[in-house]
C-alpha cells in the first residue's frame, strides 16, 4: 500500500498526523486507502517539541491532522511546528486539519481587556504557513473569518442524525437546545428529524466563572415526547446534566444527549452517568479514553466524513456537496 494517492500531473495527496489523536488519523488513512507519512515526533527534556517527516514531502498536498485535545497547547505547537516543516520542505499546500479547534470557545471579547483567543489561533496556522485549515464543528460560525484563507467546516449532523434516528421515535420527538445561542443548529436538527417540535432550556451565566450555568426551566413542549438534546461539545457535562435533569422534570419520556466534540473533562463522565440520559451520543473527534468512558456512552467515527472532505479539497471537488447534495 502507498502513502499517496497520485493526482493529475506530479501531484499526490500526503496524510500526516500529530501525537494528539494517532487513531483518528489511521482510520483517515484506511478510508483513502493510504498510509500515513512517517513522522518522528519528541520532546526534549525541558518540554520543547521536535518534528520532523521521514520522507519528502516536495510538491505534495500534504493534510496534517492533530485534534487539539488536552494538553491543548503542547498538540496545538506540535501541528504548527508539522506546518512549518511542511512549508520548508516545498510542500506545494499544506491544509491543517483540526477536527477540534483550540480556543474555539474564546471566540469574542465577554469583558474587557480579554484576548480573542480563537484568531490567534488562526493567525498563529497561517504564519506557520497552513494554506487552509478544515475542521468539524467550529462552536461558533464567524471563526471560518479569523483565518486569511480557505476553511472547510464540516458538520458532524449527517453522522449523529442517522444515529439518534434509530434510537428515538421521530413521530414523538422533540429536539431541545441547551440555551438559546444553539436554537439554529436545533432547528436544522429539528427539520432532519422529519419537522418535529423544538424547545430550548433559558439558562443563566456568569462570565467570571468558567464551566458553570445554571439551567431554569423548558421554553417549549417537551411533555411525554422521547427528547433530543443537542450541542457542539460536552466539557465538564455541567450544563447538559442540568439541561437533562430541567427537560426529564418538565415531563419528557426519555432524553438521548447528541454532541460532536465529547472533551469530557472531569467530573464529566460521573456526571452523564448519572444525570439520567438514556444514552450519550458523541463523535470521535477527539480520544476518547478508558478513564473518560461510562456505560451509556455511544461514540461514532467521523473518519468517513473527514477523509471524502480531504479528497474533496484534493481533487478541487465540492465539500459542500458532502452536506446538501449540490455541487
Amino acid at each position: 500500500m502507498n502513502n499517496f494517492i497520485p493526482g493529475t500531473g506530479a501531484r499526490q495527496l500526503v496524510l500526516a498526523s500529530g501525537r494528539a489523536h494517532p487513531e483518528l488519523a489511521e482510520a483517515v488513512a484506511t478510508e483513502l486507502g493510504i498510509e500515513l507519512l512517517p513522522v518522528s515526533a519528541y520532546d526534549f527534556a525541558n518540554s520543547e517539541t521536535y518534528v520532523r517527516f521521514s520522507e519528502s514531502v516536495r510538491g505534495s498536498d500534504i493534510f496534517l491532522l492533530q485534534s487539539h485535545t488536552a494538553p491543548v497547547n503542547q498538540w496545538l505547537m506540535e501541528q504548527l511546528l508539522m506546518v512549518d516543516a511542511a512549508k520548508r520542505g516545498s510542500a506545494r499546500s499544506v491544509t491543517a486539519v483540526a477536527p477540534f479547534y483550540a480556543y474555539a470557545r474564546q471566540d469574542k471579547k465577554s469583558r474587557g481587556r480579554e484576548p480573542i483567543s480563537a484568531r490567534l489561533v488562526a493567525d498563529m496556522l497561517k504564519t506557520a504557513g497552513a494554506d487552509r485549515i478544515l475542521s468539524v464543528d467550529l462552536h461558533t460560525p464567524q471563526i471560518q473569518g479569523f483565518f486569511d484563507g480557505p476553511v472547510d467546516h464540516l458538520w458532524a449532523m449527517p453522522v449523529l442524525v442517522d444515529y439518534v434516528r434509530t434510537r428515538v421515535d421521530v413521530s414523538n420527538a422533540a429536539v431541545v437546545s441547551p440555551d438559546a445561542g444553539r436554537i439554529r443548529v436545533a432547528e436544522q436538527w429539528a427539520a432532519k428529524l422529519g419537522g418535529c417540535p423544538l424547545a430550548f432550556v433559558h439558562k443563566t451565566r456568569d462570565v467570571t466563572r468558567p464551566n458553570q450555568a445554571v439551567a431554569n426551566r423548558v421554553v417549549g413542549d417537551v411533555e411525554g415526547r422521547d427528547c433530543v438534546l443537542v450541542d457542539d461539545l460536552i466539557d465538564t457535562g455541567g450544563t447538559i446534566a442540568e439541561a437533562v435533569k430541567v427537560v426529564t422534570d418538565a415531563g419528557a419520556r426519555s432524553v438521548i444527549v447528541a454532541a460532536t466534540h465529547g472533551v469530557l473533562s472531569d467530573p464529566a463522565p460521573k456526571r452523564l452517568q448519572e444525570c439520567g440520559a438514556s444514552e450519550v451520543v458523541v463523535t470521535d473527534t477527539l480520544p476518547i479514553t478508558a478513564d473518560k468512558q461510562f456505560g451509556c456512552l455511544k461514540v461514532l467515527s467521523i473518519a468517513p466524513l473527514v477523509a471524502r472532505a480531504i479528497r474533496e479539497v484534493f481533487d478541487d471537488g465540492s465539500v459542500t456537496s458532502l452536506f446538501d447534495g449540490n455541487a
